[in-house]
C-alpha cells in the first residue's frame, strides 16, 4: 500500500554548531512539538529502563543486551522534570511509560505517584510484558496509572517459551487478569505474529481476548530486533492478519476518528454460516499496526524519550539528541524546552527518511532495538 503523506515541502533549519545538538528551528515556527511536515507531538513515550526479563526473538539476542550503567538512566526526579517540561510547556497530552520493562524499576509506583501529582487529569498509560504484573497492578492503579498495555503474542505455553526464551505465560496471564481487575482498563493487548510460529494462533488469540473484554492489537514485525534479522518476506502483514482472522470473524472499519492512533481498529462479529455478517452483535474490536505495509507516518503526533534521556523524534530514527545531559548540566526548563523543540523540529518524513517505505534502497535500521528505544 502505498501512502502519500500530502505534507508541504519542509522548511530548512539553521545548521547546527556542535555535533549532536539539532539546529534551531525557524522563530516564527509554530509553539509546541512542531516538526517541518506541520505534525504537533502530544503523545510522549517515555522509556524507564532498557532492561527487560523476557529476550523476545523479535527484540533482543538470546544473550540479552549490555544494559546501561544505572548512573546513565534517568532518575525518579528527572523523570518528572522533563514530564512536567512536555506537559506544561510542550503540549504533550498523553503520556505512555514503556522500557525495556518498566516494572523492574524498583521505584515505579513512586514515579507515577509524583506524576499523577503533577498531572491530575494527564493520561498515564504503561507498557509491560506483564511478567510480575500481578503483585503490582492495585499498587500502580492507586498511585494514578491510568491504563495499561501488556504484550501477549501466544496462550501456549510452548509457543510463548519459543518465543520469548522464557517459560512466564501463566504470569503474564495473571498480569493480565490482574490489571482488569485493578481497574487499569481498557486492557489491550500487544501482539506480533511470526511467520510459522504463532500465526495460525491469532483467530483463538482474538477470541480469547474477546471472551474476557481485553483489546486485541496486532503488530506487524518491525525491523527493530537487535540480531537484524528482519525481513520483509519473512513478515507477517497487516493483509495476511485480516485474512487470517477473516476464517472466524467478520472485520468492519471502526467508524470512530483514528485520530493519530497507530492502530487501525475494526468492529467484530463471528462468521455464521448462512447469517448476513452485518446482522451479528459487535463482539468487540480489534486492532491492526501496520508499520511497515500502510504506514501512518503523516499522522504522527510521537515524540520518545529513551532511558537515558535522548529525543528520538522517530521510532526509525538514528539521529538522538541529549536531553538529560543538558538537564544535568543546569540547564533552566526554557533551554529543555528550546533543545526538544529543535530536536522535534528536524523529525524525518518517515521511517527515519524523508520519504516513506521501509522498501526504500536506502532505508537503514537503527542500531536500537526496540527495547533500547523504547516502545
Amino acid at each position: 500500500m502505498s501512502v502519500q503523506l500530502g505534507m508541504p515541502q519542509p522548511r530548512e533549519e539553521a545548521a547546527s554548531a556542535l555535533p549532536g545538538v539539532p539546529g534551531r528551528r525557524p522563530t516564527d515556527a509554530p509553539a509546541g512539538l512542531v516538526d517541518r511536515y506541520g505534525r504537533r507531538a502530544t503523545d510522549m513515550r517515555l522509556s524507564l529502563t532498557d532492561k527487560c526479563n523476557l529476550r523476545c526473538t523479535y527484540c533482543m539476542p538470546a544473550e540479552g543486551l549490555e544494559w546501561l550503567a544505572k548512573q546513565a538512566v534517568m532518575s525518579a526526579d528527572e523523570i518528572v522534570r522533563i514530564v512536567r517540561v512536555g506537559v506544561d510547556q510542550l503540549g504533550v497530552r498523553e503520556l505512555r511509560l514503556t522500557g525495556g520493562e518498566p516494572l523492574v524499576r524498583h521505584d515505579l509506583v513512586d514515579i507515577i505517584a509524583a506524576l499523577r501529582r503533577n498531572h491530575p487529569d494527564l493520561p498515564i498509560s504503561m507498557t509491560t510484558n506483564g511478567v510480575g504484573l500481578a503483585k503490582k497492578a492495585a499498587a500502580l492503579k492507586a498511585a494514578g496509572l491510568t491504563r495499561i498495555n501488556v504484550s501477549l503474542d501466544s496462550l501456549h505455553e510452548e509457543t510463548f517459551a519459543k518465543l520469548t526464551r522464557r517459560p512466564f505465560l501463566n504470569q503474564v496471564l495473571a498480569g493480565v487478569d490482574a490489571a482488569w481487575a485493578a481497574g487499569l482498563g481498557p486492557v489491550k493487548l500487544n501482539a506480533v505474529l511470526m511467520r510459522g510460529i504463532n500465526d495460525a494462533e491469532a483467530p483463538k488469540l482474538l477470541a480469547w481476548a474477546l471472551d474476557r473484554g481485553y483489546e486485541l492489537r496486532f503488530i506487524e514485525q518491525m525491523p527493530l530486533d537487535a540480531d537484524h534479522g528482519w525481513t520483509r518476506r519473512n513478515m507477517i502483514t497487516a493483509a495476511e492478519i485480516r485474512e487470517l482472522l477473516s476464517r472466524d470473524f467478520v472485520l468492519s472499519p471502526d467508524r470512530r476518528a483514528r485520530d493519530g492512533a497507530p492502530a487501525e481498529r475494526f468492529d467484530v462479529r463471528r462468521r455464521v454460516v448462512g447469517q448476513v455478517p452485518e446482522d451479528g452483535p459487535v463482539l468487540g474490536t480489534v486492532g491492526i499496526i501496520a508499520s511497515v505495509t500502510e504506514p501512518f507516518c503523516s499522522d504522527c503526533r510521537r515524540t520518545r524519550i529513551t532511558a537515558e534521556g535522548k529525543i528520538m523524534s522517530c521510532l526509525f530514527s538514528r539521529e538522538e539528541y541529549d536531553l538529560l545531559g543538558l538537564l544535568r548540566s543546569g540547564a533552566s526548563d526554557d533551554d529543555l524546552a528550546q533543545r526538544w523543540q529543535d530536536a522535534m523540529w528536524i523529525k524525518p518524513k518517515a521511517h527515519g527518511m524523508d520519504h516513506v517505505g521501509l522498501d526504500a534502497p536506502d532505508f537503514v535500521q537503527p542500531d536500537r532495538s526496540m527495547s533500547a528505544i523504547g516502545g
